[in-house]
């Protein structure tokens, strides 16, 4: 493949959920998961995991795990009020292919479990309230998701579609079953990877002025 900058993966990496049936070759796969361990890591503890699924009876088994989660909370995404940026067709499309990927996540070619983990909490930070548990849970996941951004810019410049879901969390102890995940390693998204049957394509979204600020907030950032 032709080489991609940078730039036009981050804006061209739409979240994608319709996957061709073919299979990724697993150097593809070395690829991504390569990314993934690049990204930074608090502590450099890199306490983290990456489960490849793609043997179909276990895509099956995660994949009716995730829709029975999913099924649960389909009525939150039903009736939610439309966000004020997007468009009504912006939002039936949105909610199309959210509920198709409910039902057809064993579907894609690979599933990706992206894991870490549990740390036990920092020597002083239950002396310091809820300040410190809220530092300690964002401490974890700023070890993780930048690891699933990496996962996305990959698969974007590897010609794969991929998107980061999380309602798996809701029956994350059936997946774990599952797959045979230990009680202290906990997932933190689940990303189906393919070929997709959507178009790559341009992201959308809110004008800089309306999400950055410059030095105080109500002042927005103006280049």
């Amino acid at each position: 493949m032709a080489e991609l900058g940078v730039f036009e993966a981050i804006h061209t990496a739409r979240a994608l959920r319709r996957f061709k049936p073919d299979p990724v070759p697993a150097e593809l796969i070395d690829h991504v998961l390569e990314a993934a361990v690049c990204a930074p890591s608090g502590g450099n503890a890199q306490d983290w995991y990456f489960v490849v699924i793609t043997d179909p009876e276990q895509r099956r088994r995660v994949g009716a795990a995730y829709a029975k989660a999913s099924l649960s909370i389909r009525p939150y995404y039903e009736n939610r009020p439309r966000p004020a940026h997007m468009t009504e067709s912006e939002e039936r499309h949105l909610k199309s292919s959210g509920f198709y990927l409910h039902e057809h996540m064993h579907e894609a070619p690979v599933l990706l479990l992206v894991c870490g983990r549990n740390r036990a909490p920092r020597p002083g930070f239950g002396n310091l309230g809820e300040p410190g548990a809220r530092m300690a849970v964002c401490t974890t996941l700023a070890s993780i998701y930048p690891a699933v951004q990496n996962i996305i810019l990959a698969c974007r410049a590897l010609g794969l579609g991929t998107v980061l879901t999380t309602n798996h969390l809701l029956c994350e102890d059936e997946i774990k079953a599952a797959v045979g995940i230990p009680d202290d390693v906990h997932t933190y998204a689940l990303m189906p990877i393919g070929y997709p049957i959507g178009n790559f394509g341009l992201v959308r979204r809110k004008p800089l002025t309306d999400v950055a600020i410059h030095d105080r907030w109500g002042n927005p950032w103006k280049s």
